[in-house]
């Protein structure tokens, strides 16, 4: 949360206006330092404003973008701390402690609580918002505090059932949780349990990548699997078939989700655990790594009265959180919203959330028909995956009522074919389709080791950069640091390709034009594919080449 004297601070000395002022207070997530979105606005100059409140308030001002400050120095505040004071340790010794910070309003209320904490006298630098974001990376929730903190949260289906786990012992639930506090720790995506013929592995998908993180010995690896399914809910003496489970936790008092996956291989059961961090979840549309225009174009596409907006990508590309961002700003007291999810990752207050059920005839096309004589305003369906639900979508669509959904293709114009390669008339898609959304992950450069790398013209001009400007463009890679692992990247941002269903558009579907026909025309109407918003978060410094190259491989445009 932002303190109101801060604000007063920005606005007496005219850094900000009231309405930006208004912005920085809208999240209420105690964890998230809002005051970062200054750097996005163009007027905001952090270091004449750090150097005029440092004069004001008779304080030292560094700037420590290029100072080394170990993770161990930093580890001496806790993150609740450091997120409450909004001051980091960048100098220890045996007489004091020297405490970061931006905001000079912090510190009458602070020094004595934190030499307390410290358990020695402190003294405070100021220093510009962007050092201090980069010294915020390498703050992390200690694993250990957080073991202590997880409280398995059970539905009351779950409370009726007595299940006890006699073979496993006080070691195994420890290391057990242990797992599921460090990925929640890392910001993992997904934990994967491998058993193999001689060794037990453990791998975190961090930023898109599998990296191991422990060998744990092959002779907990039974005990640490049951624990892990009955946590889940799931039959530990089936070990021959797929099953499907969901673990509830509260960490460090937030509600985690874990969807939870078995597969028999031929070593045993491999589980693999998929974290759903309602925290995490980005639902204001202008943070998902839209450019502007295309921006404009969606938010139009979602706000028409009736019409279907698709949104495609591969597994894992962020193709629901974008949907969920839709759905929040449509989301209003006068609207009825139903969707059809395989399975419902999020809970959203004010929506009508349907988990498909196939195994009870629950399916997407039926919970479609179902919804329509519920009186909806707007529909979303998981996924368009064959003819039936692709008409009974249509059919809603061009009937009054906006459809949200998503389908499998490389990019936003192989959309519309999909649509009639499933059989769905040319004039129907044509009459129902308002926008198409395709998009993709790319890792984001990590900002504790950043640094501009040397690339000869001749090949930013092969990758797609017009020739005037590879000749003065800046370009950035991560070196490899502790915050980052090594790897130089923390973090993913979203690259999207948005093309508006215009009547030009329209007219060559209806002439049965192919999708490189449709994307050309789209991109003479001023869509920028794929690869042109990689290339542009490139020109911004938060991705590199290879990582836009990679992630828009397909388009050649």
């Amino acid at each position: 949360m932002v303190r109101e004297q801060f604000l007063k601070l920005l606005t007496d000395n005219g850094i900000a206006t009231l309405k930006e002022v208004r912005r920085l207070t809208m999240s209420k997530d105690e964890d998230e330092v809002t005051e970062f979105e200054l750097l996005d606005m163009p007027h905001f100059d952090e270091n004449k404003f750090a150097k005029l409140i440092s004069e004001r308030y008779k304080l030292t001002y560094i700037d420590l973008k290029n100072a080394k400050v170990t993770s161990d120095t930093i580890k001496t505040l806790r993150k609740k701390s450091v997120l409450k004071h909004r001051a980091i340790p960048i100098q220890v010794t045996g007489s004091k402690v020297t405490l970061a910070t931006y905001d000079p309003t912090v510190i009458v209320r602070s020094t004595k609580e934190l030499g307390m904490e410290l358990k020695r006298p402190v003294e405070f630098i100021l220093t510009n918002l962007s050092s201090w974001r980069k010294l915020f990376a390498k703050v992390e929730d200690s694993v250990e505090e957080l073991i202590g903190t997880i409280v398995e949260i059970k539905s009351s289906q779950d409370l009726d059932e007595d299940v006890k786990a006699e073979d496993i012992g006080q070691d195994v639930v420890t290391f057990v949780n242990r797992i599921l506090a460090e990925a929640f720790v890392k910001k993992a995506s997904d934990i994967h349990l491998e058993p193999y013929e001689k060794s037990f592995r453990v791998r975190f998908r961090m930023d898109g990548a599998l990296i191991e993180v422990a060998r744990p010995p092959k002779s907990i690896m039974l005990p640490v699997l049951s624990r892990m399914k009955i946590m889940a809910s799931m039959d530990i003496s089936e070990k021959r078939k797929p099953q499907d489970g969901r673990i509830k936790l509260a960490i460090g008092g937030k509600p985690i989700d874990y969807r939870v996956s078995s597969l028999p291989t031929l070593f045993g059961e491999k589980i693999v655990l998929r974290l759903l961090d309602q925290s995490n979840l980005q639902l204001d549309m202008t943070k998902l790594g839209f450019e502007p225009g295309q921006l404009k174009v969606f938010q139009k596409g979602i706000h028409n009265p009736y019409g279907m907006v698709l949104v495609t990508g591969p597994t894992g590309s962020g193709k629901t959180t974008t949907l969920y961002s839709a759905m929040a700003e449509l989301n209003t007291e006068d609207t009825n919203i139903s969707t059809a999810e395989d399975p419902c990752e999020f809970n959203l207050e004010g929506i009508n959330q349907v988990n498909v059920r196939r195994e009870v005839g629950l399916t997407f096309a039926s919970s479609l028909k179902a919804f329509l004589r519920q009186d909806p305003d707007i529909i979303m369906v998981g996924e368009i995956r064959d003819l039936e639900v692709g008409e009974i979508a249509v059919e809603a669509a061009l009937t009054g009522h906006m459809v949200l959904s998503t389908l499998h293709t490389n990019d936003s114009a192989s959309t519309i074919t999909r649509l009639l390669n499933m059989g769905i008339e040319p004039f129907l898609v044509v009459a129902a389709l308002n926008v198409v959304v395709a998009q993709r992950l790319c890792r984001k450069i990590c900002i504790s080791c950043r640094e501009v790398v040397k690339v000869d013209p001749e090949s930013l001009i092969a990758c797609g950069f017009a020739p005037a400007s590879a000749h003065k463009l800046k370009v950035y890679h991560g070196a490899g640091c502790e915050v980052c692992g090594g790897t130089g990247y923390k973090g993913r941002l979203a690259i999207y390709e948005v093309l508006d269903v215009n009547s030009k558009i329209r007219d060559l579907v209806l002439k049965s034009a192919n999708a490189d026909e449709i994307k050309a025309q789209a991109i003479k109407d001023g869509m920028k594919s794929l690869r042109m918003s990689a290339l542009t978060k490139v020109a911004q410094g938060l991705t590199t080449i290879e990582e836009a190259l990679n992630n828009s491989a397909s388009d050649s445009d």
